[in-house]
């Protein structure tokens, strides 16, 4: 009876130890794929052709593809979410999103972030009405100008030092370019400045009515942007992620892919 008894141990010894290692196996195949799929939430405006939601409400463009390719890359899985773009700092410090992306330029800006990038280049232009006599970027003084608030064209505008800006005579300042575009459209100003291929966008809409300057304002360094505190070796590895994409062809794909000019969009044009 004891030695049944022992055996039975022995037995229930080694089921447990049987369970036990295939519990652990089922726990790191558990764990890797939580990693592969890891969440992180990207916040950005609307800003089409780099991120909008399509006619199925998806999330679609040049960003939304980069950005999810390069997470995927690392082991992510992208969250994109639209957020009041003024506060965009108050979402990234209070951890409602991870990061900022959405055509977002890095000039002058490079304290305020960590940046992973930059990833393209984008010119700052400016969109009139097709019978305006605005044709250069001086010919802006004196007029009345729409773009989106805290952008870089709205810095341009108000707060830049350059002797060379027009000085113009109102600045009307809108939470998304969608109001830009109706600032336009309606004649409420007689120009709206923002980055050349959402005005392109716009343009495209009606092209006997808007035209575009050969001019442009200065060139844009589209990047990432991450809280201060967020951790420096996943910026880092980004950087390294978008820079692997740019060598192999997945970038230029991406940009051909909306009809945007490979060349200047990487730098590459004058």
């Amino acid at each position: 009876m004891r030695v049944k008894k022992y055996i039975t141990s022995i037995c229930l010894l080694l089921s447990a130890l049987i369970f036990a290692g295939c519990s652990y196996g089922y726990d790191d195949a558990e764990t890797e794929k939580e990693k592969e799929f890891a969440g992180i939430v990207i916040g950005s405006d609307n800003y089409e052709p780099y991120l909008y939601i399509n006619e199925n409400g998806e999330f679609e463009g040049i960003d939304v593809e980069l950005a999810t390719e390069a997470f995927h890359r690392m082991g992510y899985e992208p969250e994109f979410k639209l957020i009041v773009w003024e506060n965009k700092k108050d979402y990234l410090s209070k951890g409602d999103v991870d990061c900022l992306l959405g055509c977002f330029s890095m000039n002058g800006r490079e304290e305020e972030y960590q940046w992973a990038g930059p990833y393209l280049y984008s010119r700052q232009t400016v969109a009139v009405r097709m019978d305006s006599d605005i044709w250069d970027i001086s010919d802006l003084a004196g007029k009345t100008v729409a773009v989106q608030e805290t952008s870089k064209a709205e810095e341009y505008f108000l707060h830049s030092s350059d002797k060379n800006v027009p000085d113009v005579e109102r600045v009307y300042c809108f939470s998304g370019m969608d109001e830009v575009f109706a600032a336009l459209r309606k004649n409420y100003v007689e120009a709206i400045c923002g980055h050349e291929s959402a005005l392109s966008s716009f343009i495209q809409t009606a092209p006997d009515e808007y035209r575009l300057l050969d001019e442009s304002l200065f060139l844009s360094k589209l990047s990432v942007a991450f809280d201060k505190d967020y951790d420096a070796r996943f910026v880092e590895e980004l950087e390294r992620t978008l820079d692997a994409m740019l060598e192999d062809g997945t970038t230029a794909a991406i940009v051909e892919k909306y009809g945007l000019d490979v060349d200047k969009s990487l730098g590459r044009g004058k």
